[in-house]
């Protein structure tokens, strides 16, 4: 049987000592070895023990020393893969990765033709990825602002989910929490370090560059669970301010259609607001006002910090 390919692990992380710690533990734990694994710390406190306390892991620590942001970690620590390694996984710290999964996922690439640029994990604790009833409606696919295909990006620069994963899936987005790239493509692509700080959207704006030309696809077998972590969050109104300065940067990047964007934007600015006012809940009032406050400030150029 032929060798499976070699991979390395990039790993950004803030401030999460126990997340980063359980997800290194599954690492440690999988059948099949990391040949290296690139822990990008921008923490207050750094942890650089943590390059001893896994002695089965090939670990680079890493002291990131630029404004924090998943995009720029992720950047920095591929450039520190080593020349000989195949394949490269992002994977977010507040994650952990099953018994079996990472030899599936190799398994995958050993058999994988030449256009697959990008596999993503199986993220079988979230959600199923079904759409709310309006972005299932008819109305909401004729105006171009949803998608009911898994994995799909819509004229709107909204992207569906890909919910649990049955069978391998072909997508044209991943998100970048749990994915493994041909290390050829991080030769000509990086991420874009706009999307600086909490960076929402960057593994949508990666993972949709390349699908432009090449496939993707998410592996059935490959599980991972998701643990969102309390750590590194930032406050409702700033979150509404930056899903409409950073989706509107991404429409207008992949010129897609900004009228529908603009739409879209509103729907989710009144989901909002309706579920402060009837839930009640003080957080969506908090995300509207960020949607409205983000609207004025960020619809002309989209691009503005």
């Amino acid at each position: 049987m032929t060798d499976l390919p070699t991979i390395a692990f990039v790993i950004p992380t803030k401030d999460r000592p126990v997340d980063i710690r359980t997800m290194l533990t599954s690492l440690a734990d999988q059948d099949v070895a990391a040949a290296q694994v690139i822990v990008v710390d921008s923490s207050a406190a750094l942890k650089p023990e943590l390059a001893t306390e896994y002695p089965t892991l090939a670990i680079d620590y890493v002291e990131f020393q630029g404004k924090p942001s998943a995009a720029a970690q992720r950047n920095d620590g591929a450039l520190r893969v080593r020349d000989d390694i195949d394949l490269v996984c992002f994977f977010d710290d507040d994650q952990v990765i099953l018994p079996g999964a990472l030899r599936a996922m190799l398994a995958f690439w050993r058999e994988a033709s030449a256009q697959t640029a990008g596999a993503g994990f199986n993220l079988v604790n979230e959600i199923d990825g079904r759409p709310s009833l309006f972005k299932r409606s008819a109305l909401s696919q004729w105006l171009g602002l949803y998608s009911q295909t898994p994995g799909a990006v819509a004229p709107s620069g909204w992207q569906a989910l890909p919910g649990i994963v049955r069978e391998d899936l072909d997508v044209e987005w991943i998100t970048t929490g749990a994915v493994v790239w041909r290390r050829d493509v991080l030769r000509t692509v990086s991420f874009d370090e706009f999307f600086d700080g909490y960076s929402y959207l960057e593994d949508l704006d990666f993972s949709y560059s390349v699908s432009r030309s090449n496939r993707l696809v998410i592996v059935a077998d490959s599980h991972v669970h998701h643990f969102p972590s309390k750590q590194g969050r930032i406050g409702l109104v700033r979150f509404g301010q930056i899903e409409v300065r950073n989706r509107l940067y991404f429409v207008r990047k992949h010129s897609l259609s900004v009228p529908r964007c603009f739409l879209a934007l509103g729907i989710r600015f009144f989901m909002s607001l309706l579920q402060g006012v009837v839930m009640p809940w003080k957080g969506g009032l908090a995300r509207a006002w960020g949607n409205l406050t983000g609207l004025f400030k960020f619809a002309g150029a989209g691009r503005a910090a």
